[in-house]
């Protein structure tokens, strides 16, 4: 098992979810971000080790395409005042959604290749050291909210900001799992 390769896939799975981290961090506490984080860094990288190579013979890639209507549907639908689900409400389930709907795609097909034929131990190993990431990240993510530039921007723009957001990776998960080009055959 590479540590620098662990490291730098985790790294670049998840660089579009930091940005979404400041949003996430200004709007929730830090322990709800950390637990919804890691909860979803944790499911998929065990759904990684179990699924296997068996994810590409059963589904399609452009199925997994579906996941950007959580992140679209979060958007339109993110609004403390409503009466809307409750699941909706809790803020570890909204960032474990946000996660799984913004890197689900990109981490299950990374890391695939990477945890084939791993021991239980060497996934334990990987979950560790990614979990500490995870954890680092979160706080620098926090840190860098104390800045006043930083600080002003997110309480003048972060919510329109988050929701262009959400928009936008919904249509990136569309358009590059390929749900778009199989849609566009059939019409």
């Amino acid at each position: 098992m590479n540590i620098v390769v662990i490291v730098m896939t985790f790294l670049g799975v998840n660089i579009d979810f930091f940005f979404m981290l400041l949003f996430l961090l200004k709007k929730y506490n830090v322990v709800e971000v950390l637990v919804g984080y890691l909860a979803g860094v944790i499911l998929l990288l065990v759904g990684s080790y179990l699924v296997g190579v068996t994810l590409g013979m059963f589904l399609p890639e452009w199925l997994l395409g579906l996941l950007g209507i959580l992140p679209i549907y979060m958007a339109f639908h993110d609004n403390d005042d409503d009466g809307g689900p409750k699941w909706h409400k809790q803020p570890i389930v909204t960032v474990l959604l946000t996660y799984l709907s913004v890197c689900s795609g990109c981490v299950l097909a990374i890391f695939l290749p990477i945890l084939i034929g791993r021991s239980i131990r060497e996934l334990l190993l990987t979950i560790l050291m990614i979990a500490v990431l995870t954890v680092l990240i979160v706080f620098i993510i926090k840190l860098l909210l104390t800045t006043k530039a930083i600080v002003k921007l997110m309480n003048r723009y972060g919510e329109t900001l988050m929701k262009i957001c959400y928009i936008l990776i919904g249509l990136y998960v569309f358009w590059d799992s390929g749900l778009i080009h199989h849609i566009l055959l059939y019409l």
